[in-house]
Order: C-alpha cells, then structure tokens, then sequence
C-alpha cells in the first residue's frame, strides 16, 4: 500500500469533491451544504482508493478524473435524472489526452490506446443502438457518457469492457428492484448514470495491480 499516496489523493479529493460541488448548482437548483460535503467525502473515498492502488502510476491523472467528474455526474443524475453534455463531452478530449500521455510508459501502450478507443466506439454505438430501440430506458445522456467510459474500460482489454458492462446492468437492476419496492410499484423511471459509472470504476479496480 502507498499510505502517503492514498492520504495525498484523499486531501487532494477532498478539496476538487467541495470545490466542484457547486458546479452541479444550475442543474439541481442549488447545493446544501450537506450535499456538497457528501460529495467531498466520496471523492476523497474513490481518490483514497485509486492511489492506493495505482501509487505513483502514470494511470492516476486519467483516473482520478473518471472519479472526480463521475462523483458530480452521479449526483446530478440522482437528482434530475440528467447527465449534462457540459460535463460529458469535454470528457471525451481529457480522458483521451490523459491516457495518451500513460502511452509512453506503459507496456502495449499504443495497442492499448487503439483497444481504448475501440471500447469507446462500441460502447457508444451499443448504447445508441439501446436508445432508438427502447427510447425510455436510455436516454441520450447515458449514450454520451457510454463513449467516455468505454474509452476507459477498452484501454484495460475486452475482459475488463466485458465486466464493466455486465457491472452496470447488474447495478442497474439491483438499484430498480430496490426503488421499486420502496415505491411498491414500476412506475417512474430510475437514472441509470451512477450505475454505469460504478460499473465502471469496479471493473477497472478488479484489473488494477494493487487489487
């Protein structure tokens, strides 16, 4: 274990999880105080976890990204049911940057890339394929933030793309079975966002070498 590396990540996600709270404002009408903390303390949580599993990986940047940007997407979809397009799509442009940047120093790195923007494609068009087949279960949020996670997933190898997209549906169900027998009916709809980006993050930290 990297003990200073998980308290470094945690401090650091603590203060971008508070800092970037507010940026959630204009979709959700506004955050408490309570929000915003719990949103500090679960990107210190997914920071602590990754630095502890990645130490001083050129993997970390593009990572800890994933989590910070994750831990404000999730939030937002909870609340609104939306993934806005100011969050998704300048995704595509960092974690794509961020992971070139890892090509140099990890073994395969140019095959991984290629593998990672695979991953993206076909996540993306599985998605959007979902969306125009069964409009209310997908909505084109969930497409757009389906491409940035499936760049991730694909640069960590089809085994890895596999589990992630199991993970999501998996969490999925799991989280309709629960709201539906909270609500003691189907009616309703549930945002799928948190799922997939959980699914995500847990199949990336299965094939992580600290795990």
């Amino acid at each position: 274990m990297h003990t200073w590396i998980i308290v470094a990540a945690a401090s650091a996600g603590l203060a971008v999880g508070w800092s970037a709270a507010p940026m959630a404002g204009p979709y959700v009408d506004g955050v408490s105080r309570a929000n915003r903390t719990a949103m500090a303390v679960a990107t210190a949580a997914g920071w602590g976890v990754l630095g502890g599993l990645l130490g001083s990986s050129v993997l970390l940047a593009a990572l800890l990204y994933l989590a910070g940007v994750g831990t404000l997407l999730a939030f937002i979809d909870l609340r609104v049911e939306r993934l806005p397009d100011r969050f998704t799509l300048p995704s595509y442009g960092v974690a794509s940057a961020l992971l070139a940047l890892a090509v140099p120093f990890t073994e395969g790195g140019v095959g991984r890339l290629v593998h990672a923007c695979a991953g993206m494609a076909a996540l993306f068009a599985l998605f959007a394929v979902q969306a125009v087949l069964v409009p209310g279960g997908i909505g084109l949020g969930d497409v757009k933030l389906a491409g940035v996670l499936g760049l991730y997933l694909g640069w960590f190898g089809a085994a890895t793309w596999w589990t992630g997209l199991l993970t999501m549906y998996l969490l999925g169900g799991v989280a309709a079975f629960a709201v539906m027998a909270v609500r003691r009916s189907r009616a309703g709809s549930i945002p799928f966002g948190p799922s997939m980006l959980l699914g995500t993050l847990a199949a990336i930290m299965l094939e992580l070498p600290g795990s």
